[in-house]
């Protein structure tokens, strides 16, 4: 299988036509990924949206890249950077050296994944790890110039899963008592654009939860609150991706 994420290239994987995925969704491990390994039921798709480290080292990246290919309960595994994960931007040639080693994990990087037998009725899923200024932190765009504007755009207008580190502006984007609606208003301008059925990020650890716009379901996946304690479960659902019907799993 060929494993490429920059520029769009599409990874495609072959399953069984879909009715209903089996999701998990977590975000914001911060190498704490271990402790929520009894709280992932297993299933067709589990995702992480980006902040897998603490800083992005080389030893970081390597212990969840060998955790994360060691879940064997999931059919695919794909996930993102996030702005704690500068190896990824900083040393992206020695970094994907390894992520590619392992062969069960896609990494997506402003490029498609492809879950189903042909690109018209497969499961469209779209990476990306920016998001606007935010303490000089990795994967940062200036807030209003083009080149977010200009990453928003590469999202193809019918993908059906949207992952992004940071969360779309008034959508599950606020730290409680200090700051409101940090999320990108480029994103939001997007989203509303080309209306994906689900939209995953992490990143804004109390922001944590789901909502639904009536087009776009949206869900905050961080499992650290802001104290980097794993106190969040991983989000499981059962999604027909006809329907765009979500039911959670306890």
């Amino acid at each position: 299988m060929e494993i490429q994420c920059i520029d769009g290239i599409l990874i495609t994987v072959k399953v069984n036509k879909m009715t209903k995925l089996r999701i998990t969704l977590i975000s914001d491990t911060h190498n704490k990924h271990k402790q929520v390994t009894h709280h992932l039921p297993g299933g067709d798709l589990l995702i992480h949206a980006g902040d897998s480290t603490s800083r992005g080292y080389k030893h970081e990246i390597q212990e969840f890249c060998k955790w994360y290919d060691g879940l064997n309960n999931y059919t695919r595994k794909v996930f993102i950077a996030g702005n704690h994960d500068w190896g990824f931007q900083d040393n992206p040639q020695e970094t994907l050296e390894i992520v590619n080693f392992y062969k069960n994990i896609d990494y997506l990087q402003d490029s498609m994944f492809l879950l189903g037998d042909d690109y018209e009725s497969g499961v469209k899923i779209w990476g990306s790890p920016w998001q606007p200024e935010f303490h000089n932190w990795a994967f940062n765009l200036p807030k209003h110039g083009d080149q977010l504007a200009e990453v928003w755009q590469k999202i193809p207008t019918d993908v059906d899963i949207l992952v992004t580190h940071g969360p779309a502006c008034g959508y599950l984007d606020c730290v409680t008592g200090q700051y409101d609606n940090l999320g990108c208003e480029l994103l939001t301008e997007r989203i509303k654009e080309i209306k994906p059925k689900i939209h995953v990020c992490g990143h804004i650890h109390t922001g944590y939860g789901y909502t639904f716009d009536g087009n776009t379901h949206f869900f905050n996946a961080a499992v650290l609150n802001e104290q980097y304690v794993y106190a969040q479960k991983p989000l499981t659902i059962d999604w027909d991706p006809i329907e765009n019907k979500v039911v959670f799993l306890d």
